[in-house]
């Protein structure tokens, strides 16, 4: 598969949720924009860290129109106990199979002999629309989810100016 870029449609997936529902993609569209962030493992140092910095954001977030949603080839059961630990009340996602991983380009180049598939660091914004608007590899964890946050608030203030025009 090409790697993704700025632009391209975001492919569409299904995968269960720490939440116990299924969440899609084309669950937003049209209506909210859409922070995908993909991390490798429930409960490791960096992962947590992540996690956390999405979730004390959580409520600027939505206050710019945007949903977060991580993404892990963890089972569901992890992400429950991940998600309980650190009162994370967004959903994160169970990409077992490492399928939607896939589709995205971010499946991490393992070494070793660790089984199973894992994902890289990799944060997609996505539009209203299903476009893919910004794509973060190179995370700096103590700054990414402010980082995101201002661009998400730039895409919602670009989108009150064209609704005014």
């Amino acid at each position: 598969m090409t790697e993704l870029k700025p632009g391209d449609k975001a492919p569409e997936f299904t995968l269960p949720a720490s939440n116990g529902t299924e969440v899609s993609l084309m669950d937003y569209r049209g209506t909210h924009y859409v922070v995908l962030y993909f991390y490798p493992k429930d409960a490791t140092p960096g992962c947590t860290q992540e996690a956390i910095a999405f979730r004390d954001l959580q409520h600027e977030f939505q206050l710019a129109g945007a949903v977060i949603l991580g993404v892990s080839t963890d089972d569901v059961a992890s992400h429950g106990r991940f998600a309980t630990e650190h009162n994370l009340t967004f959903p994160l996602l169970s990409d077992v199979d490492g399928k939607v991983t896939e589709k995205y380009g971010v499946m991490a180049k393992r070494r070793g002999k660790s089984a199973g598939p894992r994902a890289a660091r990799v944060t997609f914004v996505i539009d209203k629309e299903g476009v893919i608007r910004r794509i973060y590899r190179n995370i700096k964890l103590e700054c990414h989810a402010d980082e995101v946050l201002t661009y998400v608030h730039g895409l919602k203030l670009e989108e009150e100016v064209a609704e005014r025009v």
